[in-house]
Order: C-alpha cells, then sequence, then structure tokens
C-alpha cells in the first residue's frame, strides 16, 4: 500500500523545518535519548521533545521504551520510513550544521565505547563469573548445541566472543573457530583459555562487529552470545553476520529476554534491557535471514533467548535446461 498525497505532505511538513531536519540526520545515524539529542543540539529539552513527538506521530521516527530510557530512531519500514530515508539521502554531507551536529554525536558514542570497554577491562578474567550470577551458564550451552548442532560446521564465527566461552564449546566439534572481540584485555582471557584446553583449531583476534574481519560467504555458522544488548546499532550487526554467511548457513543468537533491571545499565553498560522477540525477527528478515527456531530458558529473575536463523541457500542448477553439445557431422 502506497501512502496518500496527504499523507506525504503530512510527512513533509513533519520534517520541513531545520531542527527536525537536524534530528532525523542524528537518528539515522544510530539510536539516541533526548538527553543525548539535547546534548548535541544545544536545545531544551521541552524544545527537542516536541520536534521528536511531531516526528513520531507521523511516521518519520520510531520512539522505543526500554526500562527508564527512551530510544529514538528513523523508521525502517512502511511508507513513512521510506520517505525519512529519502528525506536524510538529499542532505548535504558538507552542510556544517550537520557536520558540527555528528562530531558531538561521535563523541557521545566514544564516550559510550570507552564506558564500555573500561567496564571490560575491569571485569575481563571475571566475566564468566558474572554471567552464572544472572543464568545457567550449563542450561544455556546446551540449549545452544542443540539449536546450532557442531556436527558439520567446518568454519564458525562468534562475534563479541569475550573469554573463548562459545569456541571452547564448540571446539571439540567443528572444522575450525575464529572469536572476534574488541577489547585486547577479553583476548587476552580467550587465549588462555583456548591454550589450557588445547584448542589448536579456534582462534581469536581483534575486530570491529560491525566491520567482521570475514570475506564474505566465509562461515558456515556464526554466533552471537550475549552482545546485541551491548550494540549501538543491532540491525547492522546482525547484517554483518548475514553477509559472512554462505548460503545456507545459520546465525544462532543468544541474549537476555525483556526485563527491568536498571542496575544492568547502569553498573554493567547494557545498552538494553533484553531484546524482544518480534525486533530480533525484523533485523533477522532484514538481513535477508529467516528465523526457524525461537526458545525460552527461563531464570531467576532473567530469561535467556535463542534464536536460529538460516541464510537461503542457493538455487540448485536446473540441469533440464543445459543441453549437450553435439559433435560435427563427419
Amino acid at each position: 500500500m502506497t501512502m496518500t498525497m496527504d499523507q506525504v505532505l503530512s510527512g513533509l511538513r513533519a520534517a520541513g523545518e531545520e531542527t527536525r531536519l537536524r534530528l532525523l540526520a542524528l537518528c539515522a545515524r544510530g539510536e539516541l535519548t533526548v538527553t543525548e539529542l539535547v546534548s548535541i543540539l544545544g536545545l531544551s529539552q521541552p524544545r527537542v521533545s516536541r520536534h521528536l513527538k511531531v516526528m513520531c506521530d507521523s511516521g518519520l521516527l520510531e520512539r522505543v521504551r526500554e526500562g527508564a530510557w527512551v530510544f529514538y530512531r528513523l523508521a525502517h519500514r512502511g511508507e513513512a520510513g521510506a520517505l525519512a530515508h529519502a528525506v536524510t539521502g538529499l542532505l548535504p554531507d558538507d552542510d556544517p550544521v550537520l557536520a558540527r551536529d555528528r562530531e558531538r554525536q561521535n563523541e557521545i558514542t566514544r564516550v559510550r565505547a570507552e564506558a564500555a570497554q573500561a567496564y571490560f577491562r575491569a571485569n575481563a578474567a571475571q566475566w564468566d563469573a558474572l554471567r552464572r550470577l544472572h543464568v545457567d551458564d550449563a542450561a544455556v550451552e546446551q540449549g545452544l548445541l542443540e539449536m546450532l548442532p557442531p556436527q558439520g560446521i567446518t568454519d564458525l564465527l562468534d562475534v563479541g566472543t569475550g573469554t573463548g566461552r562459545v569456541l571452547l564449546l564448540y571446539a571439540p566439534h567443528i572444522g575450525e573457530g575464529l572469536g572476534i572481540d574488541l577489547s585486547r584485555e577479553m583476548l587476552g582471557v580467550a587465549r588462555a583459555n583456548l591454550d589450557t584446553a588445547d584448542a589448536r583449531n579456534c582462534r581469536v583476534r581483534q575486530g570491529d562487529m560491525y566491520a567482521l574481519p570475514c570475506e564474505e560467504h566465509s562461515r558456515d555458522a556464526v554466533t552471537l552470545h550475549q552482545v546485541l544488548h551491548f550494540a549501538e546499532q543491532p540491525v547492522a550487526v546482525v547484517r554483518e553476520c548475514a553477509r559472512v554467511l554462505r548460503p545456507g548457513g545459520r546465525l544462532a543468537i543468544v541474549d537476555l529476554a525483556p526485563h527491568d533491571l536498571e542496575d544492568l545499565r547502569e553498573q554493567h553498560q547494557h545498552r538494553r534491557l533484553g531484546l524482544r522477540a518480534d525486533e530480533v525477527a525484523g533485523w533477522c528478515a532484514d538481513a535477508g535471514l529467516t528465523l526457524t527456531q525461537t526458545r525460552d530458558l527461563p531464570g531467576k529473575p532473567l530469561t535467556v533467548r535463542l534464536w536460529l536463523a538460516r541464510k537461503q541457500a542457493a538455487p540448485a542448477l536446473d540441469t533440464s535446461l543445459l543441453t549437450r553439445t553435439e559433435e560435427p557431422a563427419a
């Protein structure tokens, strides 16, 4: 269903103001809170909130509440989402006002990343112990093995490998495993764990989950274990995982179901208080993956949720369309 002329005009009116265009440009680059937007724009919170409400009402922006925080992001689906992307696509990259906004947004992103990395550095050696405070690792690992059986996996990629626990779990049964993490301290712990287990078929390297150091179609399985609740742009992470999957390859996601434990955000730098089933399904669909299985592992007080998605297999060759080359007549 396409937009009516009135809907298009309504959307354009909602975007047709300098501050709103700046907000659209910022939200097109990632999810932001009102406080962060106020800091970037240097405007009062009531004024920014009024502009955000207008654009949410028009469908140009999406408003997502997670506990005490509210995030704003550019709409991704529907006709209003297409209009939002079209409008932001027309904005000039060299505009001095937008360039200044981007610099301030980059600074906010840098501070966030530093806070997360500081947490990882402070807790690298105790990371597995911290997980056990919230979930039963043995049950989660068994659920992961059942959902993504290791038999037949030639190349496994574990994104955000942390202490390398997923690699250790799969190492005895797979061809090769590669763990990617941004934290050098985490990689040091993972390397030590792999050495202790003599898991010579697995290795780790520093890398960004938004730009995986892997070629396209190079992995037949990818895992994201307790990673996406830290991600600024989880849909971009899922897309990147899909990029490196071979046709028919599988992506396994392990994360927390939605919860209201604010201390995980305040003390442990969780960006999201769990992941909704529908949003993960949307991220997978956006990346060209088909969600095939979901499983909940209830805990006290947190529930761990597992998702399995598959990349479409390459179409089989129709041999009936091939013609035999005849030998020329003598």
